[in-house]
């Protein structure tokens, strides 16, 4: 199947209700070309054979043996299907999990059974972008590049490496920026056999640079500015579906870096709704480090809102200059969010008008306690992926979210994406807590579990066992 027979039915589209130019998907975008916002990736539903109930994706799960049933990305296929599914790219992502998460729930402030994690450090590459990974690969596989790049704090550049090693279909390049990417992240890129390029700078020096070289060079860029990307980032939200018995919760809670994941989710769910296929959208929260919280200072502090597609867009530049004027960059422990300008802005202010969104934002602090809090149960995360968990908390204590309500938390990463955070949270070494974590103004571990140190003597060890077990 030819790109101009795909385009009949699957098109890019400028998201400015103002503008709504459309390009062909055999066109590689980050961009409108008229008028510069973002782009969507749109389909004309009425020529394509939509399910008539979420349901239906169910027999999927009968045909283990076949790849693209067996993706959590490609089993929905005909909820993305810019491509012919037989050329779509997967290896093995989208099996993840969402649990009830009880052990959590008192300390956010939830009644029992009403807490759900979905867990996409189960993914491949260990986090979420693998679903984002598939899609735009897929993508660039139809144009036949044979490059991809992106700038990267860490995960995107992990999955894409992967992609890249495991498929043999393009070289990855990756752009970080210096002392600016957790070392479990930076050891997959250079496994994986990535062209791994450091640059003197943070993630907005990184992004800035790529999209340059990525036009100059004729690269592909996979960033979440690619809106095919975002189409694979859709499925997060079908699985969590899926998992709930296609009922939706109340509300779905996720970190906020580049804003990928929150306009990918906003997406999903209007689309459902729009496609008759769910009743109600839950509402979205947006949770922000308070080191990088862009997204937390335009909506709660200036008044920044999507406005039916005509947001301040002055408002939002004379933020951003007054940042640069400032030198004002993103600090937190949680280096995949540590973003000051999150290249979804838009997208997501979109998204949070649809899902009747909410923006907050939490100290680094938080976000470790919170982390040691999920890590108790066995589900070891990522510093970023708890800011979802701390940021429950703090919204049940404002009143926002409900204690009956049912809420979902996404934990976007593993926990070994940032090792480093977690031995230095639950170390007795007051040295290596100072230098990783008392830096980004933590001071205490609430919930350490630190190691009993005691002499080579069978009997003392045997005495600590039988004190602390």
């Amino acid at each position: 199947m030819g790109r101009s027979q795909l385009s009949d039915w699957a098109f890019q589209r400028c998201i400015s209700p103002r503008c709504g130019a459309t390009f062909d998907i055999g066109e590689t975008l980050s961009s409108c070309l008229r008028c510069g916002e973002l782009l969507d990736v749109d389909y004309q539903w009425d020529r394509l054979p939509v399910p008539k109930s979420l349901r239906e994706f169910e027999s999927a799960w009968a045909r283990r043996h076949d790849p693209f049933a067996f993706s959590g990305v490609w089993r929905f296929h005909s909820l993305l299907p810019f491509a012919p599914r037989e050329q779509s790219v997967t290896i093995g992502e989208g099996q993840t999990l969402l649990q009830r998460a009880d052990w959590v729930a008192p300390y956010v402030g939830l009644e029992p059974g009403r807490l759900f994690l979905q867990y996409e450090g189960m993914n491949p590459s260990g986090s979420f972008k693998d679903n984002g990974m598939a899609a735009a690969f897929t993508h660039a596989r139809l144009l036949g590049a044979q490059r991809a790049a992106c700038a990267s704090t860490g995960n995107t550049s992990a999955s894409l490496a992967l992609y890249c090693a495991v498929t043999r279909l393009m070289r990855a390049i990756i752009f970080v920026g210096s002392g600016k990417i957790a070392s479990g992240k930076l050891a997959q890129a250079l496994e994986f056999g990535a062209l791994t390029i450091q640059i003197q700078g943070d993630f907005d020096d990184a992004m800035a640079r790529v999209k340059e070289v990525a036009k100059q060079l004729g690269i592909y860029l996979v960033n979440s500015l690619n809106p095919f990307r975002l189409e694979g980032q859709k499925t997060t939200m079908y699985r969590v579906l899926e998992a709930l018995g296609w009922e939706p919760p109340d509300w779905i809670v996720v970190p906020g870096g580049n804003l990928g994941n929150s306009s990918a989710f906003g997406k999903a769910l209007w689309e459902l709704k729009q496609l008759d296929l769910i009743k109600r959208i839950p509402r979205l929260a947006v949770v922000n480090a308070s080191g990088a919280n862009t997204l937390s200072q335009l909506v709660n502090t200036l008044g920044v809102r999507w406005n039916a597609g005509e947001p301040d867009r002055h408002l939002i530049a004379e933020y951003f200059r007054a940042m640069e004027a400032e030198n004002r960059r993103a600090s937190t422990i949680a280096s995949a969010i540590e973003i000051n300008r999150p290249v979804n802005l838009t997208k997501c202010l979109r998204a949070l008008e649809w899902c009747e969104g909410v923006v907050c934002d939490v100290s680094d602090q938080d976000i470790l306690d919170a982390k040691a809090q999920v890590g108790i149960g066995g589900f070891g995360c990522e510093p970023a992926s708890a800011a979802s968990v701390a940021g429950t908390k703090e919204l049940v204590r404002q009143g926002i979210i409900g204690k009956d309500e049912r809420v979902v938390c996404v934990l976007t990463g593993h926990q070994l994406k940032d090792p480093n955070a977690t031995v230095a949270y639950h170390t007795t070494d007051k040295e290596l807590f100072s230098k990783v974590l008392g830096c980004r103004g933590v001071r205490r571990a609430t919930f350490a579990n630190r190691a009993v140190v005691v002499p080579n003597d069978l009997e003392e060890i045997i005495k600590a066992v039988r004190l602390y077990s």
